[in-house]
């Protein structure tokens, strides 16, 4: 896999989870957008951090909205999994299957999405723990973990980011997926770590 930027969902100071957002990151080039998947009070699919109250742009929508793009990708970042075989099954009416993937997948969402969404992939959420990064046995533990719960890579907080993190993943064949970076200075040093992919509010500014 070849680097990647996603636009975090609200990017350039859209509106969170709407239809401006997937277009604003378009717009500025961004190979990939994110959105937060979550499930109104019927089970459908909607763009939504929290609790759908109601309005929320539905998956349907979204989907249909980057099938006008070629190419482009979405990072569907899930809060809520009770319905997740809807996802793969509306990504292929729009014929971008291929093209979606997942974070938010914690180790206790790992069961669930591999048997309702076996085609997509993911990343696994994980906490990271800075004071433990120069420990060789720490990093296998957590590329073990990953794994175990077949995802292709990890996505965690660039607070926590190291170089000798990245490295020590791409020696074992998994992506490194790094969130969410908004200053530019922050985006250097992430940049320089080889990391395979980076989410920020600002894809203009890691753009250039």
């Amino acid at each position: 896999m070849a680097f990647t930027y996603t636009a975090h969902t609200g990017c350039c100071k859209t509106k969170m989870n709407t239809l401006e957002s997937i277009e604003m990151g378009a717009k500025y080039g961004a190979p990939i957008i994110e959105f937060d998947l979550n499930f109104d009070e019927n089970g459908n699919p909607v763009l939504s951090h929290d609790k759908p109250k109601g309005g929320e742009v539905t998956l349907e929508e979204a989907f249909k909205k980057v099938s006008e793009y070629e190419n482009l990708m979405v990072n569907v970042d899930a809060k809520t999994y009770v319905a997740l075989q809807k996802v793969p099954a509306i990504a292929s009416q729009y014929g971008i299957l291929d093209r979606i993937f997942f974070t938010g997948i914690g180790e206790d969402a790992v069961d669930v999405t591999r048997k309702t969404a076996p085609q997509v992939e993911y990343y696994l959420n994980m906490s990271v723990r800075m004071p433990l990064m120069h420990s060789t046995a720490y990093l296998q533990s957590l590329v073990n973990k990953v794994k175990e719960c077949g995802a292709i890579g990890i996505n965690f907080n660039h607070k926590n980011a190291s170089r000798k993190l990245v490295e020590f993943f791409h020696q074992n064949n998994l992506l490194v997926s790094i969130f969410t970076v908004d200053k530019e200075s922050k985006m250097r040093k992430i940049l320089s770590y080889g990391a395979d992919n980076i989410t920020t509010r600002n894809p203009d500014v890691l753009q250039e």
